[in-house]
């Protein structure tokens, strides 16, 4: 039984790749092994965009991405379905309760942090064309989930930017994208929720997100946050170059 609120946690899931790599994986498994069970996930991914407030029940494996080794074709995850955890989000929201699969970006960090694949998950879409204080808004609303035992799960990069990597994944990160890393941790650190908001004046952020889909998911968790819950950043770097692999978790 859960007796104090679950935290909220945004994760960098970086490449597909990661949910075959047993070493980028290590430090979100030894997270995940560190959380109170949780009786459910509610993922809010870079993955999903739609047209109003949606959200689905899981219980199948989206493989939205092409290019990759046949093995990670491979992978399966899929947990239960989580039809009561939708009914409770689209109750909270006045969502729309629809029919998805689990996107790469909720099913791929996920391998590690709950391998076992036991907990019900659902997904969140991000409302396209959103305004960053009414994300923030959204992950507020989504914060009683955390006293009944829900893990608000945001994915994408705190740095993203698939133009500017570095394939070959051996170079140092540029400036610009060191830059905004940090900024987001020092924000995150400060709970200044008025800062992340006004995050297109960051140092570096116009190259750190040319499009802002892989950043929205940190500013819904961070709308769920409550005064007083303390930022602890679990995964730091970066790979090809300048996708930042930063993890955070708060509460």
């Amino acid at each position: 039984m859960v007796t104090r609120p679950l935290p909220v946690a945004f994760v960098g899931h970086g490449s597909p790749m990661l949910a075959l790599d047993a070493e980028r994986g290590a430090p979100l498994r030894a997270w995940g092994a560190a959380l109170p069970p949780p009786r459910g996930v509610l993922v809010v991914s870079a993955h999903w965009e739609a047209d109003g407030l949606l959200v689905s029940p899981g219980g199948a494996q989206v493989f939205d991405f092409s290019g990759f080794p046949e093995r990670l074709s491979r992978v399966r995850y899929v947990p239960p379905r989580a039809e009561a955890l939708a009914a409770e989000a689209s109750a909270l929201l006045g969502a729309r309760v629809v029919e998805r699969g689990l996107d790469h970006g909720a099913w791929v960090p996920l391998v590690h942090v709950l391998p076992g694949a036991d907990v019900p998950v659902a997904q969140l879409a991000l409302p396209r064309g959103a305004t960053p204080e009414a994300d923030l808004a959204l992950g507020a609303r989504l914060a009683p989930l955390r006293d009944r035992g829900v893990l608000v799960l945001g994915s994408g990069a705190a740095v993203h930017d698939l133009a500017r990597v570095d394939w070959s994944d051996t170079s140092p990160p540029p400036c610009w994208a060191d830059d905004f890393d940090h900024w987001v941790g020092e924000v995150l650190e400060a709970g200044d929720r008025a800062a992340l908001a006004g995050w297109r004046a960051a140092p570096g952020a116009a190259l750190a997100h040319p499009t802002d889909e892989h950043l929205r998911p940190l500013l819904v968790v961070a709308g769920a946050a409550r005064p007083g819950d303390v930022a602890r950043t679990f995964v730091r770097g970066f790979e090809l170059g300048s996708i930042s692999r930063r993890s955070v978790q708060l509460g």
